[in-house]
């Protein structure tokens, strides 16, 4: 039976004008995305991104304003069964020098790609002014970068 997949990101922004972004490698694809997840049964969507960031990043964040909600049908790119719901919200923190990120696209050592079957993440920031539609690779993400962009 299909499902809904709820997920839950969070645009980072810092004080130098860039974006938080997430490269990841997740069974045997490289991906860069917007930082967050998927929501559990019995939270609400502020809590998920909030949980996500400390999971994820170890920093706390404040969640702002809403920025976009899915407006169109979108497939699950991991399980076709799924239909995805993406919710995006603008996050802050008090302090992103905690923020353990790389300038290099997928800066991964090799231990953690060893397992085609394993997942593992880095974060760089990617200025405002250098994005473009083709600096993420999920669908929905490419939506929300143009939108930033407009209203940037």
């Amino acid at each position: 039976m299909p499902l809904f997949n709820v997920r839950v990101y969070g645009l980072l922004i810092d004080q130098y004008q860039r974006l938080l972004v997430t490269d990841e490698f997740i069974r045997g694809s490289y991906i860069t995305k917007l930082p967050g997840g998927g929501l559990e049964f019995g939270e609400g969507t502020r809590d998920c991104l909030q949980r996500e960031f400390m999971e994820e990043i170890g920093i706390h964040v404040n969640v702002g304003a809403h920025f976009y909600t899915t407006d169109f049908f979108q497939i699950s790119a991991f399980n076709h069964k799924d239909q995805i719901i993406s919710i995006y919200y603008i996050v802050h923190t008090a302090d992103t020098t905690q923020i353990k990120t790389s300038d290099i696209p997928f800066n991964f050592n090799k231990d953690q790609i060893a397992d085609p079957n394993g997942e593992s993440e880095v974060f760089r920031w990617i200025p405002i002014r250098d994005l473009t539609q083709d600096s993420v690779t999920l669908p929905i993400d490419k939506v929300v970068i143009q939108l930033l962009k407009e209203n940037a």
